[in-house]
């Protein structure tokens, strides 16, 4: 239970989240799915790199001056079970220790799946070229906007209203119980990806609360008296329901902060570094932490980094940003042994808008399609690559044209199913429901998950 004044005071003032008792109806068990969009399109090309002769030297020649390893030091090496060799970016140097162990000791917590993308059914070459492609495809490909909606929706052709991991969360409703703390949880301002038909996204920002900007006055009364105006105004009834769902999503958001920052409520140990990714993780540890009081089984949370629409000066803006990801990624793990004891109970994995050309436009890359994407947690079979590694030849079988924008080879239904099958959604309509293209494919299960 929650300990302390301060909690008890905090929840009292929840509103719908106001019953965080341990409910009897709730199952003894608890998942999380942590999702992190890297925002923009991060380059998988050079996340994780080939590195058998051939494969390096055909990736060499397509990348150019782009072709790792460059300045900010060289690929940190790894190996599949079948000792195939690849080399990782050296910004993930925080958490390419997991490939092959885990802090604890046992087997490997990362793993990568390969050119995942947006697909209706499966694509290949001579279909997409074809002028008039026998097959259906996404809608708007190659669009920041559209992509990054239908990533989070599941859906390859519009935004659909919900996204796949507020569905798995409703499909999965009954086993929270009686429990009304949320189960689908942004630390990224609104999400589609935690829109649920009945799960309602919960929008948390780190550092939103009773002392955000404009809210450290002095004296400590006219801090006190400010806030309450915003509370006030928060719940005043405008009669618009836009408006009255924005104001209703910040008053539960500056909540449920406070009761994050009493430390009475949730203590992580764990030192995260001060980054916006750092800050987002640190907060899904706290709301993790507190699950008994809170009676909840399963939840899911969307992260998101920014920055990775990298058209110039990308060798070392994403070395930058997957190490902020790195670092913050590997304090979460690290948390999840030490501070939550329940490695095995939480999976974090990576999305993105869409992949990059192979093909440099100069410093930088273009909006591609399929991509490489990072999978972390104690029930994980890391250590491996999933999926089909592809062709890097431009103009080759995996090319959607002559820049090496790769069309995909496992769908993002497939990589999902397999998290949500992790997460407990049971095959079938529900599965079906959660990613209504996934009959499309033949494999359901790509088998990263244990």
């Amino acid at each position: 239970m929650l300990g302390g004044m301060g909690a008890s005071a905090m929840m009292s003032r929840l509103g719908t989240l106001s019953t965080l008792a341990q409910t009897s109806g709730a199952a003894s068990d608890y998942k999380a799915l942590v999702c992190i969009l890297l925002a923009g399109g991060n380059d998988g090309h050079n996340t994780i790199v080939p590195l058998t002769q051939a494969a390096f030297n055909t990736y060499k020649a397509a990348r150019a001056g782009l072709a790792l390893p460059d300045s900010n030091g060289p690929l940190l090496q790894v190996q599949t079970p079948d000792g195939t060799p690849y080399g990782l970016n050296p910004g993930l140097r925080f958490i390419n220790n997991l490939w092959s162990t885990s802090p604890a000791g046992g087997p490997g917590r990362l793993a990568v799946l390969a050119n995942v993308g947006m697909l209706v059914q499966p694509v290949t070459r001579a279909q997409y070229t074809n002028p008039q492609p026998s097959v259906p495809l996404p809608t708007n490909l190659f669009s920041h906007a559209d992509q990054v909606q239908q990533m989070q929706s599941g859906i390859p052709s519009s935004s659909g209203g919900t996204g796949w991991g507020g569905r798995a969360a409703d499909a999965l409703q009954a086993l929270n119980g009686a429990a009304t703390f949320p189960a689908a949880i942004s630390l990224s301002g609104p999400s589609l990806y935690c829109t649920g038909a009945a799960i309602r996204s919960t929008s948390l920002f780190p550092g939103f609360n009773c002392d955000m900007a404009g809210m450290d006055l002095w004296p400590a009364t006219a801090a006190a008296a400010r806030q309450t105006g915003v509370q006030q105004v928060l719940q005043f009834d405008s009669g618009l329901t836009l408006v009255q769902a924005a104001n209703k999503s910040r008053k539960d958001a500056m909540d449920l902060n406070a009761l994050l920052t009493d430390t009475t409520t949730a203590q992580i140990n764990t030192t995260f570094p001060g980054t916006t990714i750092g800050a987002q993780l640190q907060q899904v540890a706290k709301l993790i932490q507190i699950r008994a009081a809170t009676g909840m089984s399963r939840q899911v949370f969307f992260c998101s980094l920014g920055g990775f629409d990298t058209h110039g000066s990308q060798s070392w803006q994403q070395w930058d940003l997957l190490g902020d990801l790195s670092e913050a990624m590997n304090a979460f793990y690290t948390s999840t042994v030490n501070d939550l004891q329940m490695p095995d109970k939480v999976t974090t994995f990576t999305i993105s808008d869409f992949g990059r050309t192979l093909q440099p436009n100069g410093s930088g890359t273009d909006h591609g399609w399929g991509n490489h994407q990072l999978i972390m947690g104690g029930a994980v079979k890391g250590g491996n690559v999933y999926g089909t590694f592809p062709n890097l030849a431009l103009g080759g079988p995996d090319d959607s044209g002559s820049r090496g924008a790769l069309i995909p080879t496992t769908s993002l239904a497939q990589y999902g199913a397999t998290l949500a099958r992790w997460f407990g959604v049971p095959d079938g309509a529900a599965m079906n429901s959660v990613f209504p293209t996934l009959a499309n494919f033949t494999t359901q299960d790509l088998g990263f998950m244990g």
